[in-house]
C-alpha cells in the first residue's frame, strides 16, 4: 500500500455560493468533512479555492494586474482577509470531525514572480505534515517580486505541492462531473470524458479556443494547464464533482467514481 500523500483540491464553487458574495456553503463543507474523515487518508494535503470570497474583491481592486496605486493595498488586505475567513470556516468543519486540519496562509510563505511561484518557504508546512497534521492552504493574494502583488491560484498551488511532496494522486473537486467535450452548464449535448492521457490532454489544451474543437470553459482550461507538470511526473489526477455526495470520498479511497481520470500514458 502506497504511503505517498494525496493532494485534494476543493473548488471555491463547491464550498461557496458563487452568485452571493462572501456566502459559504456550509452544508457542502460539512458533508465534505464527513467524507474526508471517513476516508482516513494518512497523508493528505488540502487546497481550496476562493469562490464568492476571494474573486469579487480581487477583481474589484485588480489585484492580479499588480500594484498600480496605493489604493489597491486595502483591496489586497480585504482579499486576503476574505480568504482567511473562508479558510477558517472550512478548517473548523474539519476539526469538528476530529481531522487535525491546520490553516496555512500562502501569503506568509510564498512569493510569486509574474504570477508564478518564485519562492516557497515550506519549512513549517513540512514539519506540520511530518507531525501528521493536515495542512489546508488556499488561493491567496501574495507579494509578487515583479508586479508588487498578484493572485496565487489554488490550482497552481496544487500542482506545486504535489511535486514538492511527491504525491501519488491529485483529486480535483469541482462543481461539474469532470472534463466535458463542451461546457455542460451551457451545452446539454456535452459529453463527459472519463479518461485522458497526458498526450490527449496537451492536444486538448492546444486546440482549446479553436473553432469546432473541444471547449472546456468555466475555469477548466486553467486547471488543465496547471496540472500538466504534475501529470508529466506520473502523478495521476481525478476530477470529480465535489457538490455531489460521496464523489470525493470514493476518489480519496481510489474507488471507481464518476469523473475524469488523467494519467501520464
Amino acid at each position: 500500500m502506497s504511503h505517498k500523500p494525496v493532494v485534494l483540491k476543493i473548488g471555491g464553487s463547491a464550498i461557496t455560493f458563487k452568485e452571493k458574495p462572501l456566502t459559504p456553503n456550509l452544508r457542502v463543507m460539512k458533508r465534505l468533512a464527513r467524507e474526508i474523515s471517513k476516508a482516513r487518508i494518512s497523508k493528505l494535503l488540502i487546497v481550496h479555492g476562493g469562490g464568492s470570497f476571494g474573486h469579487p474583491i480581487a477583481k474589484e481592486y485588480a489585484i492580479n494586474e499588480g500594484f498600480k496605486t496605493k489604493e489597491q493595498n486595502i483591496g489586497f488586505c480585504w482579499t486576503h482577509s476574505a480568504m482567511v475567513t473562508l479558510n477558517s470556516l472550512f478548517v473548523n468543519t474539519l476539526i469538528q470531525r476530529d481531522i487535525p486540519a491546520i490553516g496555512i496562509a500562502p501569503s506568509s510563505c510564498i512569493l510569486t514572480k509574474h504570477g508564478r511561484i518564485y519562492a516557497f518557504d515550506d519549512k513549517a508546512l513540512t514539519k506540520f505534515f511530518e507531525k501528521d497534521f493536515i495542512p489546508v492552504l488556499y488561493g491567496d493574494a501574495v507579494i509578487d517580486v515583479a508586479k508588487g502583488f498578484s493572485i496565487l491560484s489554488g490550482d497552481q498551488l496544487v500542482s506545486n505541492l504535489a511535486l514538492k511532496f511527491e504525491a501519488e494522486r491529485i483529486i480535483m473537486g469541482v462543481d461539474v462531473d469532470g472534463v466535458y467535450t463542451a461546457d455542460p452548464k451551457k451545452h446539454s449535448s456535452a459529453s463527459l470524458i472519463p479518461q485522458l492521457t497526458l498526450k490527449e490532454l496537451k492536444k486538448m489544451y492546444k486546440n482549446l479556443g479553436d473553432a469546432g474543437t473541444v471547449d472546456v470553459t468555466g475555469g477548466m482550461l486553467g486547471k488543465i494547464k496547471e496540472l500538466i507538470p504534475a501529470i508529466r511526473e506520473g502523478i495521476t489526477v481525478s476530477i470529480v464533482n465535489a457538490t455531489k455526495s460521496n464523489r470525493v470520498y470514493k476518489a480519496l479511497k481510489n474507488e471507481k467514481v464518476v469523473g475524469t481520470y488523467i494519467q501520464k500514458g
